[in-house]
């Protein structure tokens, strides 16, 4: 394995803006950030419904103002049909229904507040995605 772009600088500055976020969303609303479930309430809840518009469309904007204010490329290339990443993402929103929030919700959320269920979810989302690369790289 080979690591490329190891840049804790970069990471710890990414990560302390994250925290910040959440922080900041929780003072302002109350709630803690979860993406799965704030995709979730915008779709089939009438209460803070312009608020998880506004998350989820700073999750879309955020990249594309990053893009126009500095040089860098970002190269994204899909490569399999439509179809199978319909699939896929209905998968992965059944499987965040089953597991009570997704990896943002968990990782960042419910692991700040010390949470059992957090812990022990992130560190299946870690196991599961480690044994997923090193299938791969097998194959």
């Amino acid at each position: 394995m080979n690591i490329v772009n190891f840049t804790p600088i970069y990471a710890f500055l990414g990560g302390s803006l994250i925290g910040l976020a959440v922080v900041i969303f929780f003072v302002f609303n109350g709630r803690l950030i979860g993406i799965s479930g704030i995709a979730s309430n915008f779709l089939t809840s009438k209460n803070n419904r312009f608020d998880n518009f506004l998350f989820i469309a700073g999750l879309i904007i955020g990249p594309i103002l990053y893009k126009f204010f500095t040089s860098q490329e970002i190269n994204i290339s899909i490569s399999n049909s439509f179809y199978l990443l319909a699939v896929a993402g209905l998968l992965v929103g059944v499987g965040t229904r089953i597991g009570g929030g997704c990896t943002s919700g968990h990782g960042i959320s419910g692991m700040g507040r010390f949470s059992l269920r957090s812990i022990i979810a992130t560190i299946t989302f870690m196991i599961v995605g480690i044994l997923t690369v090193l299938v791969k790289n097998l194959v």
